[in-house]
């Protein structure tokens, strides 16, 4: 990359920072996140949905992916780009999660309220079989966005970053450190 596109996109100042501090950084925003969650379900009561736990799970692989980066300086570059697609991989169930909230799309089955048509016996068992916590429902919001809609523009800022990081560094497999 030239420097006068790097000066242009404002990213030469990663240029400057060390790997392993991007490795930490990504141990340490995805605890933030996941510990934002816990509160959220343990300090104020808002029981997640099964879009909520999905959304869970990449922020625990960055976790894994940061501390092994920090670690293994050999391979620390390839793990800070997978912590990248991690992210946007979570960017993408949440930016799923709130379209379900929103009523744009259907949820997951058992996700959204049940169907309603068929017989009582039907109607029972689809309602029995519901998760009890819905995901087109907002449970929480602050400026008029819910947790999903946060964690869509979190975690897309955090994927741009660890990939931009990378691009903007020119790192290539005979470059990694």
């Amino acid at each position: 990359m030239s420097f006068s596109l790097c000066k242009a996109l404002k990213i030469c100042h990663f240029s400057m920072i060390p790997s392993q501090y991007v490795a930490l950084g990504i141990v340490l925003m995805s605890i933030l996140a996941l510990a934002g969650a816990l509160t959220a379900q343990y300090g104020f009561n808002l029981r997640p949905c099964e879009l909520c736990l999905i959304q869970r799970v990449p922020l625990a692989l960055t976790i894994i992916l940061g501390l092994l980066a920090y670690f293994w300086t050999a391979k620390r570059i390839p793990l800070i780009v997978l912590s990248g697609v991690a992210y946007l991989v979570n960017s993408g169930v949440a930016l799923f999660h709130s379209g379900v909230e929103r009523k744009w799309w259907a949820g997951l089955t058992g996700c959204t309220t049940p169907d309603m048509s068929g017989s009582i016996e039907d109607l029972m068992k689809r309602i029995q079989e519901t998760a009890v916590v819905r995901c087109d429902e907002i449970p929480w919001s602050f400026l008029g966005l819910s947790m999903a809609n946060y964690n869509v523009v979190f975690c897309l800022g955090l994927a741009i970053a660890c990939i931009a990081y990378v691009w903007a560094n020119g790192y290539s497999k005979n470059n990694q450190g």
